[in-house]
């Protein structure tokens, strides 16, 4: 399977030095700075938008790389009373998770510094997660080429890391929005006048911590069974190859999956009923956040039918054919939901819907081999009943993560208060003065004769 793709938002001109007074001109070339770097993302972002192939996701990483520490020092400066706001700036973005009925993203105009600093960032969030996706795309299903060498495939693996690492950044970013940015925002006095868009909400950006985090383990799944699909290709279906990791312990991560999936739509579906929000959060995200839950919770059946069948013995004979049914059950529901993919609003939707369903064909007929050996066992030498859906629920463990977020830490500001420039110029003046105390502490000073 694939990862959320979001759309990235684009965002208006903005010029520093039209609402900030420089009263010592002591900051006009870093005015001039934020002006460039913020300039080169905005033509960065409306460059992308037009882009209808691959797009550069690390390329704008790199820019709001740069950008941020220029923001913050700015911030700062007006904090600490050295820069003055002529008044308050409204920054211009486009909303990409708001419902809308003409499929498009509306344009907000948003008060205040902290506002461009959440904007920035989830901008910065949504990139790593889409870069995540270009990386995943561009493996392939490489795990069931019988052709691939073993150089090529750890290769392969390797780029899955590096794929999982970006979501999990992405889930930190999340989370320190939510926790942080967001919080400061809501009760900044410059946005009490209007509703916040979903995208800024913080019940929002952590359903989207969760979410991209849930996002990460699917890749820690893959990547953990990759070489025992490499094994598997020669034979697939019973028995498992030797290099399979624990089913019950593949079956515990896509568990975790469920929860962070299931957990993320219910608060996805929170703004709804908030004063603070202006719109819905898009159907097309809470249809991804519901996909995934069910997918994973049949994902997880199947292994811990698996399990009781490879791990079981006789006493479990009966589970085993148990859960795979319930799997059976649960991917055909998804399978026959799938039917109205052609009813999703966008192509993207529509393409992952498909990438979906193509999944889920695959794993009916995993199953199938699966269930089909586990019940002839049970009917010809386990003779064990099968237990009803609530018994096997009651034997559902725990979830178990993989993968955990990475804490955004911010960068230290390109100049002003906290600024490692005048870290070292306060040091150089304490310096100083010690200097200046020490030379004066030698026998008989400022005695004169």
């Amino acid at each position: 399977m694939t990862t959320f793709l979001y759309d990235l938002s684009t965002t208006g001109a903005i010029s520093f030095s039209d609402f900030i007074n420089d009263p010592d001109n002591s900051f006009t070339r870093r005015l001039s700075e934020i002006t460039q770097l913020r300039s080169r993302l905005r033509g960065f972002l409306k460059e992308s938008k037009r882009t209808d192939g691959e797009k550069d996701y690390l390329t704008i990483i790199k820019i709001i790389d740069d950008y941020l520490p220029h923001l913050q020092g700015v911030m700062n400066c007006v904090n600490d009373h050295e820069l003055e706001l002529k008044f308050e700036p409204v920054f211009s973005w486009r909303t990409t998770l708001s419902a809308n009925f003409l499929n498009n993203s509306p344009r907000m105009a948003l008060q205040s510094l902290n506002a461009e600093h959440a904007s920035s960032l989830l901008t910065y969030a949504f990139a790593h997660s889409n870069l995540a996706r270009a990386i995943v795309a561009s493996l392939g299903p490489y795990e069931h080429d019988r052709a691939i060498s073993q150089a090529e495939r750890e290769a392969k693996e390797e780029q899955l890391k590096h794929a999982t690492n970006h979501l999990s950044r992405a889930s930190g970013i999340f989370t320190y929005l939510s926790e942080t940015v967001l919080s400061e925002l809501q009760q900044s006095a410059s946005v009490s006048k209007f509703k916040l868009p979903p995208d800024l909400l913080p019940e929002v950006n952590t359903a989207l911590s969760r979410m991209t985090l849930a996002d990460a383990q699917t890749l820690a799944i893959r990547k953990l069974l990759s070489k025992s699909f490499y094994d598997g290709n020669i034979a697939p279906g019973p028995p498992l190859p030797k290099s399979h990791p624990a089913p019950g312990l593949i079956a515990k991560l896509h568990l975790e999956c469920v929860s962070l999936y299931s957990t993320a739509r219910t608060l996805a579906k929170t703004p709804s009923a908030s004063s603070k929000s202006s719109e819905d959060v898009s159907p097309e995200l809470r249809h991804y956040l519901a996909d995934e839950t069910s997918l994973n919770s049949a994902l997880a059946k199947k292994w811990l039918g698996i399990d009781a069948g490879e791990n079981g013995g006789q006493k479990r004979g009966g589970e085993a054919v148990g859960f795979l049914i319930w799997a059976k059950k649960e991917l055909q529901d998804i399978k026959d939901g799938g039917k109205g993919a052609a009813l999703a609003k966008g192509e993207k939707e529509k393409r992952d819907r498909n990438l979906r369903k193509e999944k889920v064909a695959i794993e009916l007929e995993t199953i199938d081999s699966w269930l089909k050996h586990y019940q002839k066992v049970n009917d010809t030498i386990h003779f064990q009943p099968v237990p009803s859906q609530a018994e096997l629920q009651s034997r559902i463990p725990t979830g178990v993560s993989a993968v955990f977020s990475i804490p955004y830490v911010p960068q230290k500001p390109a100049f002003g208060p906290g600024s490692d420039a005048r870290s070292q110029k306060e040091q150089a003046t304490l310096d100083q003065g010690d200097s200046m105390s020490g030379s004066s502490t030698y026998a008989g000073a400022g005695e004169y004769y």
